[in-house]
């Protein structure tokens, strides 16, 4: 027992099903799970051996030694590291709104808490983009100059009230895109800056951009190698 991460995997929609029943085989039952469009370029695709950009967004809350036991079985059972696998990664958890919100997002009670720790040097970052719909394009195109190989789109729709509305010089009720892009920390940087530069609030875009740490991932070794 120890540290709690929120798992997310993004995966081609053909193949979920079997993702899911490994997790489910694994008594992770608790499941959100969206849709998603990939932006990764046709080079990458066809490196990749993907044919469809359509994906599968799911996530749950995982302790530690569960993730490590799925890691395994992700790259032994489904071949995550593969071309056309999709990836997992893991973001560390500081704090769940009560013991009972925790206790149901683990499905038991006897979890016990860690003292957290400050985490430094991780290889991996999820940036995080939110913009108003459409321009996607304009985000990747900016961020694939920095060196980004791609992301996932989901949609989604503002809720801010009329102070953050005035703030931002846009209405955020409006519909949004939210880019998910898995970077190397010492990219991240980069690819932050040229977002912000091509689409950030100055423009029509109006992006708001955030980075959170990656402790660990499965779905990677082809890419970085």
């Amino acid at each position: 027992m120890g540290n709690i991460y929120l798992m997310t995997t993004i995966v081609d929609r053909k193949i979920i099903e079997k993702y899911l029943k490994l997790y489910h085989e694994n008594d992770l039952h608790v499941m959100y799970l969206t849709l998603g469009y990939g932006t990764a370029s046709n080079e990458i695709m066809d490196y990749l051996g993907l044919d469809s950009i359509e994906k599968a967004v799911a996530i749950s809350v995982v302790e530690e030694e569960t993730w490590l036991t799925v890691k395994k079985q992700l790259q032994k059972k489904l071949q995550i590291d593969a071309p056309g696998g999709g990836i997992a990664f893991t973001i560390p958890l500081s704090s769940v709104g009560g013991r009972k919100t925790l206790e149901f997002l683990l499905e038991k009670s006897d979890y016990q808490k860690q003292e957290e720790s400050t985490l430094k040097n991780t290889d991996h970052e999820l940036i995080v983009v939110i913009s108003q719909q459409g321009y996607t394009d304009v985000i990747m195109d900016a961020a694939r100059e920095a060196g980004a190989y791609g992301g996932t789109i989901i949609h989604a729709k503002g809720t801010a009230g009329e102070v953050a509305n005035k703030f931002m010089g846009v209405t955020l009720a409006d519909e949004k895109e939210i880019v998910y892009i898995v970077s190397k920390s010492n990219e991240k940087n980069a690819t932050m800056k040229a977002i912000m530069e091509n689409a950030g609030l100055n423009s029509k875009a109006k992006a708001v951009c955030f980075s959170l740490p990656v402790t660990d991932t499965a779905g990677l070794r082809l890419l970085e190698e």
